[in-house]
């Protein structure tokens, strides 16, 4: 197994305090109509959101759609791709049936040096096709994942964001969750560094509340620690386990 850091990581990493990383899904739409044709694309990324920074990504360990319950293996038609400096990968996929498809990312573990440990997001993001959100709330089963309480599409922004931090099968009592701004293309900048990754806690059931201030991609990471460690030169390291999200918040538009 190969564990890389890129230059330029490496670079803001020593100018600046540690960033939060991110699995990225992010879909050309998270609501496919029946007017924009029958595929989405989806770019899939390791990287600093706010920022636009990327991480090299290494091929997944596996990347899947679900829908109504079938999971289809898609990591064979994965293609590499160049996405914010970084290596990461794109993918076409036909939605041939209404409902809600899930598309979902288990990456291989990431040595991270700033953090002295190995980091794996189980990454998903949810499209709905053809005016049908069946499916919404599904779970996937994942060792950890946020599963939604609130649609995750369909949201207008300030609309609250709702979810349950789940690991190995159980709600995650306190989680904490870090939230992040997709700020594609720099439309906005934080007034400090304290603005650019914001943290949240769970309540006693593992229940998380979030009211975003603008319309884009948010990503929620809820951060748990894995039981096991990974050898890493010779030394036993932790294992991050990130249970990743991403929800689209549709600007408010008055008449």
């Amino acid at each position: 197994m190969k564990f890389v850091i890129s230059t330029a990581f490496a670079a803001l990493i020593a100018a600046a305090p540690v960033a939060a990383h991110y699995g990225m899904i992010i879909p050309s739409t998270p609501m496919l109509a029946q007017e924009d044709g029958r595929s989405v694309d989806l770019a899939i990324s390791f990287s600093h959101p706010f920022e636009e920074a990327g991480m090299i990504l290494e091929r997944p360990e596996a990347f899947t759609v679900t829908h109504e319950g079938e999971a289809t293996d898609l990591l064979g038609a994965l293609e590499e791709a160049t996405i914010m400096g970084e290596t990461g990968y794109t993918l076409s996929h036909t939605l041939d049936r209404p409902g809600t498809h899930i598309f979902a990312m288990t990456p291989v573990p990431y040595w991270e040096p700033a953090e002295d440990a190995f980091i794996q997001h189980f990454t998903k993001t949810y499209v709905s096709a053809y005016g049908d959100d069946e499916g919404w709330d599904a779970e996937l089963g994942l060792r950890t994942e946020i599963v939604p309480l609130s649609k995750p599409f369909g949201l207008w922004e300030g609309n609250v964001f709702q979810g349950i931090v789940m690991l190995e099968g159980e709600a995650v009592p306190y989680a904490e969750i870090e939230v992040e701004f997709y700020n594609e293309g720099q439309q906005t900048a934080a007034p400090s560094e304290l603005m650019i990754t914001q943290t949240i806690k769970a309540d006693e059931n593992g229940v998380f509340t979030y009211a975003t201030p603008s319309a884009g991609w948010w990503g929620f990471a809820a951060l748990n620690t894995a039981p096991e460690t990974m050898a890493f030169e010779g030394e036993e390291k932790a294992v991050e386990l990130g249970a990743v999200i991403w929800v689209h918040f549709e600007e408010w538009i008055s008449q």
